[in-house]
């Protein structure tokens, strides 16, 4: 099963564009987002960001499961 939180940074991801925001909006330390979304990666078998100069922006792949994600993380905010 998919851990919600390394989704949720994800999602984050998706919207915010680059880890140092998404750190910065979550207190918490870039290396620490870069080292969940690589977990998430192992998690779903698929590379989900990519490499793009200095910064990293989401493949495919990542931007069709950081969607998924929005609608689960809403759905999830929706039952509690």
């Amino acid at each position: 099963m998919l851990n919600l939180n390394r989704l949720a940074l994800l999602q984050e991801f998706h919207r915010r564009g680059s880890l140092v925001a998404v750190a910065e909006a979550l207190s918490l330390a870039p290396s620490t987002v870069s080292q969940q979304l690589k977990v998430l990666e192992r998690e779903v078998g698929a590379l989900l960001v990519e490499r793009v100069g200095r910064g990293l922006r989401l493949t495919r792949e990542g931007e069709m499961l950081a969607e998924r994600a929005a609608r689960i993380l809403s759905e999830l905010e929706r039952a509690e």
